[in-house]
């Protein structure tokens, strides 16, 4: 670890060692994968035999699947790790530490609850950081007074939680999170906790009791001149700009207990004219800030996602004032962890594969994609601005404005979030966030890599945020079709990595972002694979060959080989070995019953038939579905078209493995087994993964089984492929 300009590093980066038996890995799969396609070629069947077309299909998704494993590998080609070394921050800068700007976003208080919004606001007010240099705002995209009224409570809250935070050392620093842990508190500092947890659990009962009012009472509005913003015209979709400074963070007669600056904005928002979702609700607040108080970082976070590690912040600086690479370095991008993941993780919300192997692996060519949330920015790049390396950047400390009241600040801000503000300027385009796109976080991301920036990844031991991961597979399979949707879109956008990033990312990396953004082609040959062998094993017309055959080999090896390595890698990370199952069924449920309609919405918006949406996940669910999650029970329960293809898919393939078996051991002899091998093996592993549906079917009888007219029609879609002729 060397000197960097005669001061010793803010952070150091380790390469992941013992990478030649992975490489010699890689080009034994990759031959085996050109020999399958050998194959394929030489024994195309004739005229006159039947298969044909399914051969072809196979073919081509075979080679697809060729294609795609060659292109994840740039996700672990070169793995890094970094360090930080905060003592060195802290001793060598001192006080001279740079404005920090907090944006917490939220957007439906139904499904994003008030209570949950402000215990994400209340743990980032408390990082452990000089509260005079820490702001923090509240975007409220569905302007509900009861949100505002939550964020009332919790600003008078913050005067006694934020100095019990910092006095005790506690975390996390959520008090939600905090207080649901089974502690007794600090011993030196039980009446003190004592005192907290009364203020905190009587919080939450007014807010609570508040939000399913749904109304404000009189009383409650006369706390604060800012409830008066909501007049009887006012509505979520049609409402003026609404900016109110709870907190004055410049208030020199509180110079003895400080508290950081907390505002409260809602854009104005009109229903004829659109509002850009999410990047729209976070250029707005780049504009307020500046005017408030213009931090040189800016933490972005979702409502759900509160921080665990009151440190992060001096984390992100020691990658932005490292003297040798801070200068060039854009964003770091902290991985998201949940809460609420069970032993098993039957939805696959963890994600562990991508927060240890495939985002370290980003960084080694050149830098992790932003992704929404957890993410510390420097402002100048979210601004648009072009890397310069002739140029030194310093974290300049803005002037403070005590001479503008808060009214004034409050008015000059909303006149930068009105609906007008944006027209004719490059907001969304060159400057900000991007328009355009449900993944808005991503091409933002490649645009600010593409104008020379570099991201880092950072992945603490102690996660940095906390959020709630969804508890239904239909709420799985929604916000999968999100994101792939979003992600196939930037393919066809001109923010395409392959064309957009030529040249100005590494190679390395833009395979990288096109391992993404084809998530959702994948769901084409998946579906091919699990239901044409299948059915053709039915009928006893085999696909692949002999198990006698030397060419059977090349199958084998490529399937026993990547399975075994994926095995081996999904336990160094921490999958269990039934969570590792059930990574495989969501795997190819998000293939089934995700990513097609992610194709379909897409098409339909390229010949403008159909507008991008935004659609919130819910952050709730009843007692009941959260008791069913804990148990593991996967929760169906819907009628929906993604279930119905599950369970179509789920009915055929054991009707295929048992006629099929029948025909091939008492009709046409066992000698044929071998020839049928790979189709009996694709009829069984798709047969165990789907357990639980067959479960949902016929044995459960809770709200979240998979209703009788969903199973009919998957039975009767399955009698109609078996029907089918063959060619």
């Amino acid at each position: 670890m060397g000197v960097r300009g005669g001061k010793l590093p803010l952070f150091e980066t380790k390469v992941k060692k013992g990478r030649k038996w992975y490489k010699l890995y890689v080009l034994s799969v990759l031959l085996a994968i050109s020999l399958i396609l050998v194959y394929r070629a030489l024994h195309f069947p004739t005229n006159g035999e039947k298969g044909r077309w399914a051969w072809f299909g196979l073919s081509m998704a075979e080679i697809w699947f060729g294609f795609y494993w060659i292109l994840t590998q740039s996700t672990r080609w070169n793995p890094v790790y970094r360090h930080t070394f905060k003592d060195r921050l802290l001793m060598r800068y001192k006080d001279n530490l740079p404005a920090v700007d907090v944006f917490v976003c939220t957007a439906d208080p139904k499904k994003e609850p008030p209570i949950m919004v402000i215990n994400t606001v209340l743990s980032v007010m408390a990082y452990e950081y000089p509260t005079k240099k820490l702001s923090v705002y509240l975007s409220d995209d569905g302007c509900s007074d009861i949100t505002f009224y939550a964020l009332l409570e919790a600003s008078r809250f913050a005067e006694a939680w934020i100095p019990f935070c910092k006095k005790y050392k506690i975390e996390p620093r959520s008090p939600g999170a905090y207080f649901k842990e089974p502690s007794f508190g600090p011993d030196d500092g039980l009446l003190d906790w004592m005192d907290i947890k009364r203020l905190y659990e009587g919080m939450e009962n007014r807010i609570t009791s508040m939000a399913n009012s749904g109304v404000v009472s009189d009383d409650m509005r006369k706390l604060h001149r800012g409830f008066s913003e909501w007049n009887g015209t006012a509505t979520a979709r049609d409402h003026n700009p609404i900016v109110q400074i709870l907190i004055d963070g410049r208030d020199r007669a509180r110079e003895d207990h400080v508290l950081p600056t907390l505002v409260y904005m809602a854009r104005e928002k009109r229903p004829n004219q659109h509002h850009n979702f999410k990047a729209g609700a976070m250029n707005s607040m780049l504009r307020v800030s500046s005017e408030i108080r213009n931090g040189a970082i800016i933490l972005n976070v979702d409502c759900d996602m509160y921080s665990n590690n009151s440190e992060t912040i001096k984390d992100a600086l020691c990658f932005f004032m490292d003297e040798e690479q801070g200068h060039e370095i854009a964003f770091i991008q902290l991985p998201q962890h949940y809460n609420n993941i069970t032993k098993n993780d039957p939805y696959g919300n963890s994600f562990q594969a991508l927060k240890e192997i495939d985002f370290h692996a980003l960084d080694g060519h050149g830098g992790p994609m932003y992704i929404g949330s957890g993410c510390y920015h420097r402002r100048e790049s979210l601004l648009g601005k072009k890397y310069d390396q002739t140029k030194t950047r310093e974290f300049v400390e803005r002037e403070r404005d005590y001479k503008s009241t808060s009214l004034a600040l409050e008015e000059r801000a909303k006149n930068l979030i009105t609906c007008n503000f944006e027209d004719n300027t490059q907001w969304g385009n060159e400057v900000g966030l991007k328009y355009g796109c449900p993944v808005e976080d991503a091409i933002t991301g490649l645009s600010i890599q593409c104008n020379g920036w570099k991201s880092m990844y950072f992945n603490p031991q102690q996660g940095g945020f906390l959020g709630v991961a969804p508890v239904t597979l239909q709420h799985v399979l929604m916000q999968h079709k999100r994101w792939s949707e979003g992600e196939f879109q930037i393919l066809l956008s001109k923010y395409s990595p392959i064309s957009y990033g030529h040249k100005k990312i590494t190679f390395g990396l833009q395979m990288c972002y096109a391992t993404y953004c084809l998530r959702a082609v994948c769901s084409i040959p998946t579906l091919y694979y699990v239901i044409i062998p299948p059915i053709y094993f039915l009928h006893g017309i085999s696909l692949f060959p002999d198990v006698s055959d030397s060419w059977f080999l090349p199958f084998a090896y490529a399937i026993t080989v990547t399975s075994t390595y994926s095995l081996i890698e999904s336990l160094e990370v921490g999958y269990t070995l039934k969570g590792l199952w059930n990574e495989q069924r969501i795997w190819l449920y998000k293939r089934l019953a995700a990513y097609p309609f992610a194709l379909f919405d897409t098409a339909l918006k390229q010949i403008g038939i159909a507008k991008s949406a935004f659609v919130i996940t819910a952050k709730v669910a009843s007692d009941e579905v959260l008791k069913r999650y804990e148990k593991e029970i996967i929760e169906f329960g819907s009628a929906s078209v993604p279930f119905v293809i599950i369970a179509t898919v789920a009915v055929l393939s054991p009707i295929c493995l048992i006629m099929g078996l029948w025909m091939l051991l008492v009709v046409q002899g066992v000698g044929l087994m071998g020839s049928m091998l790979a189709q009996v093996i694709i009829c069984g592993v798709v047969t165990l993964i789907n357990l639980p549906v067959y479960e949902a079917i016929l044995v459960r009888q809770d709200a979240g089984r998979i209703p009788t007219f969903v199973a009919l029609i998957s039975l009767t879609l399955s009698y109609v492929a078996y029907a089918l002729p063959l060619d």
